[in-house]
C-alpha cells in the first residue's frame, strides 16, 4: 500500500499524530511492504521545522535498512529555497518572507547556529518527480502541455516546485493522475488525472485550512486530521 502525505510546514506534532494513524490503517506498523510518499515542504511557517527534518532523516534511516516503510521524499519550494539560502544563491529574501525566518528559530532555540549539513545532505537527496502505485507525484504539479511521461522525464523544476497552473488547465495530455500538495485547497482534490492533497497544515487560522491529508493509493482513500502544532 502505498500513501502520499502532504506538506507538513514544520508542524511536527501533526506529522507523528498522521505516522501513528497510517500505522494503524496498515495493521498497526508501517513496514518494508508499505511505501510513503511525501510531497514535499517539510520546512518554514510551522514552529517546529528543524524537528521535522529530524523525523525525515530518521525515516530515511529506517528505510534504508528495511526496518520501516520505503520512504520517497520529494522536494517542495519552500526547501529549495532553504537550499538555495545555505547555497547563498538565489532571493535570501524570499525565504525569509516565506518562513525562513521560523525556520532559522526553530535551530536557534536548540542553541543551533548553523544549519546542519545533515539535514542540508537530506534535502539535497529529495527527488522532484517520482512514480508509486499507478500515479506521479511532484510538490507543485506538473505541465499540463506535457504528458506524464515526458514531465517524468524531463522535470522541469519551475513547473514541478511553483506552478498550480493545473487547477484550470486541460488535463486531457495526462495518461495518469498526479498527485501534488503546494495549493491550499479546503477539501482534498479528488480527480481522475489530479489528486491534490495540500490541505493547509501550517494554516490553522484560516477557514477551512489547518489539516494534514494523506491519501492511499490506489484505493484514494483521505486522511486528514486536524493540526495539533500551535502556529503563530
Amino acid at each position: 500500500m502505498t500513501y502520499a502525505i502532504g506538506d507538513v510546514h514544520g508542524c511536527v506534532r501533526t506529522l507523528d499524530t498522521m505516522l501513528g494513524h497510517l500505522a494503524d490503517d496498515a495493521g498497526g506498523a508501517l513496514g518494508p511492504e508499505h511505501t510513503l510518499v511525501f510531497v514535499g515542504d517539510y520546512v518554514d511557517r510551522g514552529p517546529s521545522s528543524a524537528e521535522v527534518l529530524d523525523r525525515m532523516v530518521e525515516l530515511e534511516v529506517a528505510s534504508d535498512a528495511g526496518a520501516g516503510a520505503r520512504c520517497v521524499f520529494l522536494r517542495g519550494n519552500h526547501d529549495q529555497m532553504m537550499l538555495d539560502y545555505a547555497d547563498g544563491v538565489g532571493d535570501s529574501e524570499l525565504w525569509w518572507v516565506n518562513g525562513g525566518r521560523t525556520t532559522l528559530a526553530s535551530y536557534e532555540a536548540r542553541g543551533e547556529r548553523h544549519l546542519p549539513s545533515e539535514h542540508l545532505d537530506f534535502l539535497r537527496r529529495t527527488v522532484l518527480v517520482a512514480e508509486a502505485a499507478g500515479a506521479a507525484f511532484a510538490h507543485a504539479g506538473f505541465d499540463t502541455r506535457r504528458s506524464v511521461a515526458d514531465n517524468l522525464a524531463d522535470p522541469d523544476p519551475r513547473i514541478v516546485l511553483w506552478t498550480r497552473k493545473h487547477f484550470d488547465a486541460d488535463l486531457s495530455k495526462w495518461e495518469m493522475p498526479v498527485v501534488c500538495g503546494h495549493t491550499p485547497v479546503s477539501e482534498p482534490v479528488n480527480w481522475p488525472q489530479l489528486i491534490a492533497i495540500d490541505t493547509g497544515a501550517v494554516f490553522p487560522h484560516r477557514q477551512g485550512l489547518g489539516r494534514l491529508t494523506a491519501v492511499s493509493l490506489p484505493e484514494r482513500r483521505f486522511l486528514s486530521i486536524p493540526t495539533v502544532d500551535v502556529v503563530g
